[in-house]
């Protein structure tokens, strides 16, 4: 067997099975001229005609609810403290979600084995064709607002792959909110 060939060919299935694990960029923005060295605390917004941090009139899902405590607990670890009822936040927090179809496309899979029987070796690359299947694909918009500007200071976007049921479990929430808010400043940072 020819080492230095066999070791071409396992990068190459290499490569191409990492290609098909990567999950979709993590898109974000930031104003230059948002303060944050000003923001310590956050509220969520309930909805247009109430003021921040007044109870909203409609329960949460559980799915929000799994949302807003991966935020949360993302921002506490940035050093923000949610602000309590009635008081006026330094950022009001507005997410989004949706949910769509999509086309799921493996190029092709390459499998390489070796092994042999007594003092025999062998090896042998097996190779598939392209497959496509349909799955749900979800997507959370984090906004975040300062109120005393009225200005969007941050906006970031994450999707994910959702399982068979289309319901995103608790973990999956977790590792997406994490990656969003990965390069979100730090409470009392001058980050720009």
């Amino acid at each position: 067997m020819n080492t230095p060939m066999f070791s071409r060919w396992l990068l190459a299935a290499m490569l191409a099975t990492a290609g098909c694990t990567t999950q979709p960029p993590t898109h974000v923005m930031q104003d230059p001229q948002a303060r944050f060295d000003t923001f310590k605390t956050f509220a969520w917004d309930v909805g247009q005609g109430q003021e921040p941090g007044q109870a909203a009139s409609e329960p949460l899902s559980i799915v929000n609810s799994q949302i807003r405590g991966a935020i949360t607990t993302e921002l506490q670890q940035k050093g923000y403290a949610e602000s309590q009822a009635g008081a006026k936040p330094d950022l009001v927090l507005r997410y989004e979600t949706a949910a769509a179809e999509k086309i799921k496309s493996n190029p092709f899979r390459i499998g390489i084995g070796m092994g042999g029987y007594g003092s025999n070796g062998a090896a042998g690359v097996g190779v598939s064709s392209p497959d496509l299947k349909n799955v749900k694909e979800g997507m959370l918009v984090l906004r975040v607002i300062d109120p005393v500007r009225n200005a969007e200071v941050w906006n970031g976007r994450v999707s994910r792959e959702l399982g068979k049921d289309g319901v995103p479990d608790p973990q999956l929430i977790k590792s997406a909110v994490g990656e969003l808010l990965t390069g979100f400043p730090a409470a009392g940072s001058t980050a720009k």
